[in-house]
Parts: C-alpha cells; structure tokens; sequence
C-alpha cells in the first residue's frame, strides 16, 4: 500500500519539555522505532509539524539585530531540513539499512486571497504567561491567542491547494524510496502571474497539507498520529463520546476544536471522498490502531455515518 504517515507535534517535542536537539532526537527515534514495521512492508511518506520548532528559530531570530529577521517562509524551510535530517536518520537506524529513505524540502501553493491572511489561528512557538505574551505581542507585533492555561503565537494558516513536488516524491516512491517531506505543511508559495513561485508568510497545517499530498500521490491511505486515542464528540464534557469509524459525511456535520481537532478531521474527510482511509489515533499504539482496537477510522463505504466505541 501507499501510505502517508503525519507526525502530530508530540512526536517532536512533548509538552512543556524544553526544546533541545537531543530530546528532539529522541522523540523522533521513538517515532521511527515505532514506524519501523510499517515502512518495511509499504510506500510510506512521512510528514511531520513544526509549530513549535518554527516558533523557536523565529526567537532566536529575533535575538540577533545586527540582520532584519528572516521571514517566516525561510524560517519554514529551515525546520524541514533540521528536522527531516533526524527523521531520516533515525529511521535509516531503525530499519537498519535495508531501505533507502530521502528527505525533502517541498513548497505548497497556497491562494493570496485566502481568508486565513486576515485571521491568524495557527499556533506557533513556545508557551507564555499572560504578562510575557503581552509584551511579546506589543515588542514583535504578534497576534497572540490562549492555548489552554498559556499563550502562543498565532500565523496564517492557509489552505493548502497542491504540493509542488508530489510528483517527485512520486517517481521516488516507485523507485522504493521512502520519503520524508511537507514538513510543517511546507513551505506556503503562491504562483505569480509569470508562473514563478513566491513565498508567503504563514505556517500551513501539515495534516491539511498531509492530505492534499495524499490525494495528489493517489495513496491508499492517511495515517495522522497524535497523543489522543480517539477522534471525540463533544470532548472534554460529559456528553464525550468516542468515534471507532465515521463517514466522511458524518463526520463532517461534528465541529472539533480549530486548533487542533478540525484539521485532522478535515483532512481525513478530504481524503475519504477521494477514495482512500483515514486513521486518527496514538503513535505509540500504532499496532493497535492499525488493527482497529483504537483510533477512529475514516472511510468512505460506512453506511452508518458514524460507529461510536462500545455500540
């Protein structure tokens, strides 16, 4: 099968540890180990986020004066080759040699005119306190926005319309390559009326992306791995239910969170109406989750609309 795997930000950094390399290192190692298995038997792609590492070259960008800080799109293509470096390499490791794996950077047209210009929800960097978010929002001219007890930055987040490169990582996976691209969503572009590629200053959700990609490769299947166990209706209250498998119709009357739920949701969606399955669930139960003992499954042939846990 073909198959694109995304990497949720809790393969990458867990919450509230500190942003080094090595516990970089060591969350993607995990990540590999785990993947291992799979990218033995299958075309795999693996696209991963960035938001926090995107934010934290953005400070220490800010740090240095004696240069204007780099824009964002650069910002953006740093973090897909540091962090599809060790993705590569620790997957290299795990599989011990016996396939070759390629990592990427890859663009993605975006629309100018997309609304999400003029309403930033992407969050992006470390976490603040009200008091250091306020003065960090009147020193940089930042959009904040809470994320849970805390504050964060927020960008742009367009919709992503086509990866530039599928068909590159196309010819790659028909040659037995894995490969790792679409990095944070890649780099956001837009197509001026010479046809040339322009960068634009936003972060674009990479499960968003993810699926654009899929569809593009024409892969069988997405896998976007996170630290929740099920996709949930009415999370967090004590109407919760958990979803085991939905149709991308029924699915599509739920709304999630903006932040963090709905993106998954509608990539999986866009995913199933063009044919394929969808799994959203736990990285480190991804056995689990590949035998439908957890995570909630996408697809387009379910005439319930949707099968909630313990039905």
């Amino acid at each position: 099968m073909r198959i694109v795997v995304a990497l949720g930000g809790n393969a990458l950094a867990r919450r509230g540890e500190p942003m080094t390399a090595g516990h970089l290192r060591a969350n993607v190692r995990g990540a590999c180990q785990a993947l291992a298995g799979l990218a033995r038997e299958h075309e795999v792609v693996i696209t991963h986020g960035n938001g926090p590492q995107v934010g934290l070259l953005a400070l220490q960008n800010l740090a240095y004066q004696d240069v204007a800080a780099y824009p964002l799109d650069i910002l953006g293509a740093e973090t897909q080759g540091m962090i599809g470096y060790v993705i590569q390499q620790e997957l290299s490791n795990a599989l011990d040699g016996e396939r070759d794996v390629a990592a990427i950077v890859t663009t993605t047209e975006v629309d100018e005119a997309d609304p999400a210009f003029e309403r930033p929800t992407k969050l992006i960097g470390p976490q603040y306190s009200a008091q250091d978010a306020a003065e960090a929002a009147a020193e940089y001219r930042w959009t904040i926005a809470r994320d849970g007890a805390a504050f964060r930055r927020v960008v742009p987040s367009p919709n992503p319309v086509r990866i530039m490169q599928a068909p590159l990582v196309s010819r790659l996976l028909d040659s037995g390559i894995l490969v790792v691209c679409v990095g944070g969503g890649g780099v956001p572009v837009r197509t001026d009326s010479r046809g040339r590629q322009v960068g634009m200053q936003a972060v674009v959700d990479k499960d968003l992306a993810s699926a654009a990609l899929a569809a593009d490769l024409k892969a069988d299947m997405l896998i976007m791995l996170t630290d929740g166990d099920f996709v949930s209706e009415n999370w967090g209250t004590p109407e919760q239910r958990d979803i085991l498998t939905a149709s991308p119709e029924g699915l599509a009357r739920l709304a999630f969170a903006e932040g963090s739920m709905q993106p998954k949701v509608d990539a999986a969606v866009r995913v199933a109406k063009a044919g394929g399955r969808a799994l959203i669930g736990p990285l480190e139960r991804l056995d689990d989750l590949l035998a439908r003992e957890v995570g909630t499954e996408i697809r387009p042939d379910l005439p319930e609309g949707i099968v909630y846990t313990g039905a």
